[in-house]
């Protein structure tokens, strides 16, 4: 059995044992979300100490749960974060934001926008486009905004992300001097919808999630191609075309077709690139 200690990222513990799942619920209820799809990129991004913060509850608490399964504890090892600095509370604050002032920070929350039913895609890239070399972005919301965070590290951002409260998420931006301009671009889809309708006739697996709460749709549908059998599409139900998702289906071997029906609804044919 492996040691853990408050650095362990939640990913291990879960690879490790296969009670540990039921254990870390146990200790907290806002522990429930790793039942979900956000399982595999949260439990990927969180150490023992982050969660403990989130689930309200103390690492030592933590570490005893996992005592019990079997687990090897190391109560001596200093929670560090990013370049090695040591925290005591959550996630270390990373430089970027430790040697910045307050005049160089742009806040938005995006909390009211999406309570009055409305994405607030096009005022984050606003914002992100308005950005100053060395100036960070400050979004405040109700969640960690996943697919937001990897679309903008791959153009070179660095974010950080502190979980104030079990419901608001602050998550900083930061613009290097070699980051690219964020556009959600994406390739284009198929245009032939009735052909690839017909071509995966009786071998599709549908998916509706024009009724999860953001960041779920994205997630959910990257989790269940992770399990798309072979020469079967994914048949999705959405509200939106999701802009950040079309890429990141592009870097995966996949390729779709979109049938925009109303403002409000969208269908999606996921499927596997063709070798030939």
């Amino acid at each position: 059995m492996i040691t853990v200690n408050a650095n362990t990222r939640i990913a291990e513990v879960l690879r490790e044992h296969p009670a540990a799942l039921e254990a870390i619920i146990g200790i907290s209820p806002g522990f429930e979300r790793l039942r979900n799809p956000l399982r595999k990129l949260m439990a990927g991004r969180t150490s023992i100490a982050m969660a403990s913060r989130m689930g309200a509850c103390t690492v030592d608490e933590f570490l005893n749960r996992l005592g019990v399964l079997g687990f090897a504890i190391d109560r001596e090892a200093v929670q560090t974060g990013e370049s090695g600095a040591i925290s005591t509370i959550g996630p270390a604050m990373p430089a970027f934001l430790r040697e910045i002032g307050p005049d160089r920070v742009t806040e938005l929350d995006v909390r009211p926008i999406m309570a009055g039913g409305k994405d607030p895609l096009s005022q984050i890239l606003a914002a992100i486009h308005m950005l100053g070399q060395g100036t960070v972005l400050k979004i405040v919301n109700s969640f960690e905004p996943t697919p937001l965070i990897l679309l903008l590290e791959k153009k070179g951002f660095v974010s950080w992300t502190d979980h104030v409260q079990d419901d608001v998420i602050h998550t900083y931006f930061y613009r290097r001097a070699e980051a690219s301009p964020v556009t959600p671009a994406h390739p284009p889809a198929l245009d032939d919808w009735d052909g690839a309708m017909e071509r995966f006739a009786g071998k599709q697996v549908t998916l509706d999630v024009r009724d999860l709460e953001m960041p779920l749709p994205m997630l959910t549908i990257l989790e269940l191609l992770d399990d798309l059998p072979a020469g079967h599409a994914l048949f999705v139900h959405h509200k939106r075309i999701p802009v950040f998702l079309l890429p990141e289906l592009n870097e995966r071997g996949f390729e779709y077709c979109i049938r925009e029906i109303r403002d409000s609804e969208v269908d999606i044919l996921v499927f596997k690139k063709s070798t030939t």
